[in-house]
């Protein structure tokens, strides 16, 4: 089996490009899916996150734009928050790994592949990027997203440029989703030795 890192900084396309390896029958671990459930309602983090975090859960499970609050631009805070979340994540990981041990490809779906060390546990690295213009555009479209918002999340993503030189693949998303699809079938078949590649 090999194990796919795909990463892109924020408004890279990296979700449309993961549902692509997914429309074509790769697995697809989604790091940012599974910390949704973690710390949704009835999820296993909620108890943890309102010991460490007091007042930033309710019935629904975590208030991220309560627990956005206490942890944005303050890193202790940030740490504190990670040492609950990242040992829950990598044991999904795992057991995703587990489950899909029998398929030639995996995908998983890390934002923070290279920012959190997760680069040594992957077999090749995909990265999902744009030119800067095309990224800020889909970023500031975003609802409550604002210039500072956007500056202070880039300052805590390694930068595109570094990614790309990273990586044993780069998907563009500048231009058409049919473009896109081809590169990511391109890689699979790469990958896989499926097609003529």
């Amino acid at each position: 089996m090999i194990v796919l890192g795909l990463t892109g900084s924020i408004g890279m396309g990296k979700s449309t490009v993961a549902a692509m390896f997914e429309d074509e029958g790769v697995p697809v671990f989604d790091a940012d899916e599974v910390v949704h459930q973690l710390q949704g309602r009835g999820g296993s983090l909620v108890p943890k996150i309102q010991a460490a975090f007091p007042g930033t859960t309710g019935p629904d499970g975590v208030d991220r734009i309560q627990l956005g609050a206490q942890v944005f631009g303050n890193p202790a805070a940030l740490k504190r928050l990670e040492a609950v979340v990242h040992p829950a994540v990598a044991e999904e990981r795992q057991a995703f790994l587990l489950r899909h041990r029998q398929e030639p490809l995996v995908v998983l779906d890390i934002p923070l592949l290279f920012e959190k060390g997760g680069a040594e546990r992957v077999d090749k690295i995909a990265v999902v990027s744009a030119p800067a213009p095309v990224q800020r555009a889909r970023v500031l479209a975003r609802p409550g997203m604002t210039e500072e918002k956007f500056a202070q999340i880039l300052a805590l993503q390694t930068p595109d440029a570094e990614k790309r030189a990273g990586a044993d693949f780069v998907i563009s998303t500048a231009g058409s989703l049919d473009e896109t699809r081809a590169s990511v079938r391109r890689i699979i078949a790469c990958l896989t030795g499926a097609g003529d590649g």
